[in-house]
């Protein structure tokens, strides 16, 4: 198979502004459907507070995640070659506002039905953030990725508070009207995608077969060869164990947030969207600042900060005793996750091969989806056998291991990552 090939065209401020609408758009499926609403309505709900639910919720989450882990790479490499990441971006999103607007039906007990719903939609959900971040690279350059990444993620943040303000409203429009959420947030994700679907270009040029191959195997042996190299004991892979680590902790914090602050905290559904507003405003902060202290100082400064203040919020988290502070603990919760999701993204963009982008990010989104399989799922057994509590100390070894594994890295944002032992 050809090496992949990009045209070299100028980026205009309107397409980077296209880029950013979709996280603009996505941020409303996490807020609403994965941690604030539905994570809630799935508990108490459709499965009746039964004890199962926590865990239940953590196993969905998590194979929805490894469906996504089987794929990634595969689709990544395959919109390489064909020049086609804007046609899968486009059918992923679909599916997953589709799937997120069927939630509206799903009642008291219907438990499959439910899990069924939230996993296709976390699939595509999780393929078009793949796929849609696999354009940072083309549309940025090593010096400005930081600053460009944490535009999309305070985007995001934005997108994320409009969501809760509309379900806010919904809520106080009378009882039982959570369903409305879901419909709303399914339609909110499709419009919002429209600017990103319409005005970011597709510079990948397709590339011919070799006579006799076909797509699937040549992009099979794409694979290979990229993951022996990132395997091979390189920093870059080191990188992606830390990735891998950290995500883990922030993937938990993401979908149990919502049920921590009303069973331990004892957080009215209204009070836990105001918790969610304050944490959105302070992901916008924390993306914003950091991606420029990124661009600024290097990535690696910017992500250190960022894991020792998760590692404090899971410290404190797990001693809260009162509303007030659990508001401050989201408040830091919100600056530590913008920051550390920009400057992680930012990264793998700035150490992409040229044309590569859709496989390096199917690779991001395989170690990032990863975590998630991790993540949720210790953080729900814990929580079964231990309580909760325990469970979100314990989710701060996640980020302590990130931390420990992202030192010895001398990371250089110039397209050159080694480790301080010069491996």
């Amino acid at each position: 198979m050809n090496e992949p090939a990009v045209r070299n065209e100028p980026v205009k401020k309107r397409e980077i502004f296209g880029w950013c609408c979709f996280d603009f758009a996505n941020s409303a499926f996490t807020t609403v459907i994965i941690t604030v609403v539905y994570a809630v309505y799935f508990q108490q709900v459709v499965a009746g507070g039964a004890s199962w639910a926590n865990a239940a919720w953590g196993w969905t989450l998590s194979l929805s995640q490894c469906v996504v882990i089987l794929l990634s790479p595969i689709i990544g490499t395959i919109a390489d070659v064909k020049a086609s990441k804007k046609l899968f971006l486009m059918i992923s999103t679909i599916v997953c506002s589709t799937a997120t607007c069927l939630l509206f039906f799903v009642g008291q007990g219907e438990v499959a039905f439910a899990i069924g719903l939230v996993a296709i939609a976390n699939i595509a959900f999780s393929m078009s953030e793949n796929i849609c971040s696999g354009f940072l690279p083309e549309i940025s350059t090593p010096e400005t990725a930081g600053k460009i990444s944490g535009y999309g993620w305070s985007f995001g943040y934005f997108g994320g508070l409009l969501s809760l303000i509309l379900a806010l409203l919904i809520f106080k429009s009378g009882e039982g009207r959570a369903p409305w959420t879901f419909l709303m947030t399914g339609v909110f994700f499709m419009t919002a995608a429209l600017p990103t679907l319409l005005l970011l270009r597709e510079r990948a040029i397709p590339q011919p077969l070799p006579a006799g191959k076909n797509l699937l195997a040549g992009s099979f042996r794409e694979i290979r060869g990229s993951l022996g190299a990132l395997t091979s004991g390189g920093p870059l892979g080191k990188f992606f164990v830390a990735l891998t680590l950290f995500t883990a902790g922030l993937a938990s914090v993401v979908a149990y947030a919502s049920i921590y602050a009303t069973k331990v905290v004892g957080m009215e559904q209204t009070e836990i969207i105001g918790l969610f507003v304050v944490l959105q405003l302070a992901g916008v902060a924390g993306a914003y600042g950091f991606g420029f202290l990124q661009d600024s100082k290097g990535p690696k400064l910017a992500l250190i900060l960022s894991l020792l203040l998760w590692i404090t919020v899971c410290v404190w988290g797990s001693m809260c005793r009162t509303k007030l502070e659990f508001y401050i603990i989201g408040a830091m919760a919100g600056v530590a996750m913008g920051s550390l999701q920009s400057a992680g993204r930012a990264v793998v963009a700035t150490f992409t091969p040229e044309g590569k982008s859709g496989e390096y990010f199917g690779y991001w989104g395989f170690f990032t989806k990863l975590a998630a399989v991790i993540g949720p799922p210790v953080f729900g057994m814990a929580a079964t056998f231990f309580g909760e509590r325990t469970a979100i100390f314990v989710n701060a070894v996640f980020f302590i291991a990130g931390l420990v594994v992202l030192l010895p890295l001398a990371i250089d944002r110039r397209k050159s990552i080694t480790t301080s032992a010069g491996a």
